[in-house]
């Protein structure tokens, strides 16, 4: 490995801790309070969407502090101590000391700890990422990096804790208590190649005063950017938040979630090479529409599966993976080509995750409403039509969406998606 290369995977490392923390939150929260600690499903996606939303909220204020931080070379630090906050955070995210009325107000203070320390650290990276290379192909080769080990992430997050509770018969309490550890551990090693072995934060010493709201906005590129991006964030979101309750209720293929999940980011992971290549000769805009298209061709017939449909849901996941990719680099990069280089671009990726955060807020509330719909987890059978089209349906219908509002899409290059 040259040491070009070599210093975008260290820059690209930190994406694996951010994914662990990500997923399990987003994914196997849910159902871990509901099922193992005995919350309502309705009190849970409640708490979800208010967390969320103060999560959202906060984004684009995290994003001027960061170019504020990292203009006067103190972002080290910053990181540093958002990194020790999230490792405490997390862990007692799993280690809830309460029970009872207690639990939801808990739930409640714990994830909003959590998101804003992810958060500091993953726009601090974005932008980092933006600012590392000077052209498109560095951009890219850096989002790959990045993402690649993001996926690993997933993988490990998706597969590790099953694995912890089926080797020592632990507890789903102990097993994410070691899950913890492990991540704690390669955050701070992901932190620690960041700041000591990535490629330097261009530019951050000639950037004005960080963009305020209303001048990221004031692009028009990145304007007409940010509706499908949304669109396309919360089509991801909804099945993110009901995947381990249609596997178990819908498929009723409880044992089989972790390889469902890691066949799925595996197969993000393989095609991660092809959105890039296609993206250096079609256009990242042009790619990330092929990469939709294929996820709706895939994905939608996950509406119409029941009982014992594991290999066809199987065969979905390795397909809807593999269009995972795209949604993962590709969009990024179109918004690092749209930041202007005197301007600092924490701001604008502040911005980029409020949307990708409300999505993931509006996502939370698909609990409540297949609670009135007469869905209870783990009663097989109760509302299990509602939760396979909210879960397979609803999601295709919004990446149309975001097609539509792509296909007048201009990049600063010129690149039209036609």
């Amino acid at each position: 490995m040259s040491r070009r290369a070599a210093s975008f995977a260290a820059y690209g490392l930190l994406g694996m801790p951010l994914a662990m923390a990500a997923l399990p939150v987003y994914i196997q929260v849910p159902i871990y309070y509901t099922s193992q600690l005995g919350l309502s499903l309705s009190l849970t996606g409640f708490v979800l969407f208010a967390a969320r939303i103060v999560d959202t909220v906060q984004d684009p204020w995290i994003g001027l502090w960061v170019d504020r931080l990292a203009r006067r070379s103190r972002l080290g630090r910053a990181l540093w101590v958002a990194c020790l906050v999230l490792i405490i955070a997390f862990a007692g995210l799993w280690l809830a000391p309460v029970s009872g009325p207690l639990l939801a107000a808990w739930l409640a203070f714990a994830l909003i700890i959590v998101y804003t320390a992810h958060s500091v650290l993953n726009i601090a990276y974005l932008a980092w990422g933006a600012r590392l290379a000077p052209d498109t192909v560095g951009l890219t080769k850096a989002a790959g990096w990045r993402e690649a080990f993001g996926l690993a992430g997933v993988v490990l997050a998706s597969t590790l804790p099953a694995w912890l509770v089926n080797a020592a018969d632990r507890s789903s309490q102990q097993s994410m208590g070691a899950y913890s550890i492990a991540f704690a551990l390669l955050l701070a090693l992901g932190v620690t190649a960041l700041l000591h072995r990535a490629p330097p934060w261009l530019h951050a010493q000639l950037a004005e005063n960080s963009a305020s709201w209303r001048v990221c906005l004031a692009n028009q590129p990145v304007r007409r950017l940010l509706p499908p991006y949304f669109l396309n964030a919360l089509s991801v979101s909804v099945p993110a938040t009901l995947a381990l309750f249609f596997i178990a209720d819908v498929l009723v293929e409880p044992h089989w979630s972790g390889y469902f999940l890691g066949t799925y980011f595996l197969a993000g992971a393989a095609g991660m090479p092809v959105w890039m290549k296609l993206a250096t000769r079609l256009g990242p805009a042009r790619a990330w529409r092929l990469g939709m298209i294929l996820a709706i061709i895939t994905f939608v017939w996950a509406a119409t599966l029941g009982p014992g449909d594991r290999y066809p849901y199987l065969a979905i996941c390795v397909l809807a993976g593999l269009s995972l990719g795209a949604d993962l680099v590709l969009p990024p990069v179109l918004l690092a080509r749209l930041i202007p280089d005197r301007q600092a671009p924490a701001a604008y990726y502040g911005l980029w995750s409020l949307l990708g955060k409300l999505a993931l807020a509006l996502s939370g509330l698909a609990l409540p409403w297949l609670a009135i719909l007469d869905y209870q987890p783990g009663e097989i059978g109760s509302g299990g039509h509602a939760l396979a089209w909210t879960y397979g349906g609803l999601p295709c219908f919004l990446k149309l969406l975001a097609l539509w509002r792509l296909r007048n899409f201009h990049d600063s290059n010129g690149e039209q998606t036609t």
